[in-house]
């Protein structure tokens, strides 16, 4: 095969990496250039997805979102427009085909008898200078006539005229002017939206000491803000009807007796006007015990499009609040749904999916569910590729919003990215625009958690009033302002590891209780989903932005190419070099364990796995979406019985073959596997988040310090 070959007006030297044109070279990673390679060979067909990945990555289970990295590669260095795709066309759920001449140069050289010598044949500077004639039958120059150069020079000047006077208003891009504060309170407030006139900020607020959520409406005008909802604690987003007369959000409450799940979720419709005023008129609309319901929002026809998840799976229901009946508008057989967002104006719908292929899609649909176009998000570098994003519809033409953390990107219809220019100082959430275009609503706060080493040996339970101070009576070990967690043990040794945002993304630190360290080195927006120590406690595991890195004490790393993104890591054994994992495999979320040499990937369960562990012995212990502790079975796994109601969101840990955990009522106890003996140790403070380690003398928790989230108002300029 040649070394050199022409790509239309672009000279590829595969002996250089190298793509170059009009002299400027550009150097390309040897994989993307392998899969320009590949197409260039089936020039003007359509080449798989598959084919490109057995051909480029032999014997390696890679994603597709890396294949989809190259492409974006090539693009960039073929200067190529995306919408037109003149070189690389995509052609969606099949692959991609290279729409261009192709010259390749073994065969120039033998048109030209082969007498040019080799050195110059590997000089791009002399190859572009030097491209290869076109066929004898187009060789004939075409001469235009004056008049013709005058008219097309006219055509221009006018093109340009049209363009400068007559540009649609739609903007390509957003300018930012300001950023500034709508609430202030020591309470955490989230998914704030506009009323459909404007006049009104609709946000949720969290009352720490009733452990709800209340909606509230501020008035823009007055700054007067109201409690909407007091006999109500709410769940998800909410939504204000087309005409502002009528509020519908979600409520969740404990089941009385649950069936597959721990609430209830009931669709409640609310008086706005009346609400406003101190007399708020409620109305339960539809309640599910078997499913969950989430992200309500008013479509046309008094309709209502809605997130049900089903067996596991997410689909898009529309409920009519005339006829109390409802049907499906999106489903994924092979798949599932993520997030969607409504556009009033254009009328559509925008969702965000896993596919079967693993990769994430946005799918545009019109009011009643059909399909107009799916096409996978096409994340640039900036972006982890298993990030979730939620995109909300802008006032820019054909694309939403959504923000990674401390950065927002647009995206279009068919899955282009793009990065805007509006670096934050704190992570803040995805933009929800006021109906004039001209600000968006966002959430900005921080988090503030700390790690604490308790003794395990107290003899007596410890006074625990319920509105101590967490961090009096559990001294920090890494105090920060920010989220410090996952405090964990060096095994036979003196370190602890945990996760922190002090240097403003999730990093692994490293302290001997007296000096810090920063261990990783991962880029900005990492989310870190669980680490462990491996056995000789030189290294440590991590899922960062849902891909494992193995990080050692020198700093250097070992990367391991999963084909599914991983949720949690629950427990790695680095002797047998096994990971217990929360995978998503074609969108569904499914318990494995995987044996990292290959990989290999052993799927345990189809259940939704909380927290998992193996003991000394091997015996396998789950929580389960109830926080129901399961063990192996010789047919089937069964529920240990002595602690039905001692599972909560707090996890557990597994030492020795005895089970620690902090139930719900915050009493910390221990269960002997072996001896079957449950034993009450002491209550802890309400405000622990997760039991994380254990050692023969001490334990580790994370607590929470403070939760400050505001609602802020971003400002376009005009």
């Amino acid at each position: 095969m040649a070394l050199q070959y022409w790509v239309g007006d672009f000279f590829v030297d595969l002996s250089r990496n190298q793509i170059t044109r009009n002299g400027q070279s550009r150097t390309i990673p040897p994989k993307a250039l392998a899969v320009l390679t590949y197409l260039a060979k089936h020039q003007r067909k359509v080449v798989s997805h598959d084919d490109l990945l057995t051909e480029v990555w032999p014997n390696t289970v890679v994603t597709p979102n890396t294949l989809q990295r190259s492409i974006a590669q090539l693009r960039k260095a073929l200067g190529e427009d995306r919408k037109l795709q003149s070189y690389i066309r995509t052609h969606a759920k099949q692959g991609y085909s290279l729409e261009c001449d192709i010259v390749w140069e073994d065969d120039y050289s033998a048109k030209k008898g082969g007498t040019e010598p080799q050195e110059k044949a590997i000089s791009p500077e002399s190859q572009v200078n030097r491209k290869p004639k076109q066929p004898d039958h187009q060789s004939q120059v075409f001469k235009p006539s004056r008049y013709l150069v005058s008219s097309i020079v006219g055509l221009v000047l006018l093109g340009f005229i049209g363009f400068k006077f007559y540009t649609p208003k739609h903007t390509s891009q957003l300018i930012f002017d300001r950023l500034q504060a709508v609430t202030a309170t020591d309470r955490k407030e989230f998914a704030p939206t506009y009323s459909p006139d404007g006049q009104y900020i609709l946000f949720h607020r969290y009352l720490d000491k009733l452990c709800v959520n209340k909606i509230w409406a501020r008035n823009i005008h007055s700054q007067k803000e109201t409690q909407l909802t007091p006999d109500w604690g709410t769940y998800g987003r909410h939504t204000l009807s087309p005409d502002g007369k009528t509020l519908v959000f979600i409520a969740a409450e404990d089941c009385t007796k649950p069936l597959t799940q721990n609430v209830c979720y009931d669709l409640v419709s609310l008086d706005f006007q009346k609400a406003l005023v101190g007399q708020p008129s409620a109305n339960v609309l539809m309640r599910c015990k078997n499913s969950a319901i989430s992200n309500p929002v008013w479509i046309n026809d008094n309709n209502l499009a809605i997130l049900q998840k089903v067996s596991r799976r997410w689909r898009l229901i529309n409920y009519s609040v005339n006829n109390n009946t409802s049907r499906v508008l999106y489903d994924l057989e092979d798949g599932n749904l993520v997030y969607f967002d409504y556009s009033k104006s254009e009328d559509i719908i925008a969702v965000i999916s896993n596919h079967q292929d693993g990769q994430l899609y946005i799918d545009m649909l019109d009011s009643s569910g059909q399909v107009l176009s799916s096409h996978p998000v096409d994340y640039p570098d900036e972006i982890p590729e298993h990030m979730r994003i939620s995109p909300n519809f802008s006032p820019l033409n054909e694309r939403l919003i959504f923000s990674t953390g401390r950065r927002f990107f647009s995206l279009s219809y068919d899955g282009k990215v793009n990065k805007l220019n509006l670096p934050l100082d704190q992570p803040a959430s995805s933009p929800y625009f006021h109906p004039d275009g001209q600000r968006a609503l966002l959430i900005k706060g921080r988090y503030d958690s700390d790690i604490a080493s308790i003794p395990l040996s107290q003899p007596e339970a410890i006074s625990m009033p319920s509105e101590a101070d967490v961090s009096k009576i559990y001294p920090s070990t890494t105090r920060s302002i920010l989220e410090d967690d996952d405090g964990i043990f060096q095994p036979n040794g003196n370190l602890i590891a945990f996760t922190s945002r002090r240097s403003g993304d999730d990093q692994v630190w490293i302290t001997d209780g007296r000096d810090l360290q920063q261990l990783s080195q991962f880029p900005m927006d990492t989310n870190i989903y669980g680490m462990n120590w491996s056995a000789d406690g030189q290294s440590i595991l991590v899922n960062a932005n849902k891909s494992l890195t193995q990080i050692y004490l020198d700093g250097s790393i070992k990367n391991f190419s999963l084909a599914h993104p991983v949720n949690r890591q629950f427990q790695w054994d680095s002797v047998n070099n096994t990971v217990l994992l929360s995978l998503t495999i074609k969108g569904i979320t499914k318990f494995a364990e995987v044996y990292l040499e290959g990989p290999e990937v052993k799927v345990i369960n189809e259940k939704q796995v909380n927290w998992a562990q193996r003991s000394e012995d091997g015996r396998l212990i789950y929580l389960d979406h109830m926080n129901r502790f399961w063990q192996p079975g010789p047919a089937e796994d069964q529920l240990i019985e002595k602690l039905a109601l001692q599972g909560s969101e707090k996890r557990f840990v597994l030492k020795e073959n005895v089970i620690y955990s902090i139930n719900r009522d915050n009493q910390l106890w221990s269960y002997d596997l072996k001896t079957d003996n449950f034993n009450p140790i002491r209550e802890m403070h309400k405000d622990i988040d997760y039991l994380t380690d254990i050692n023969q003398e001490s334990l580790l928790i994370t607590y929470v310090v403070s939760a400050k989230k505001e609602v802020t108002e971003l400002f376009l300029r005009e």
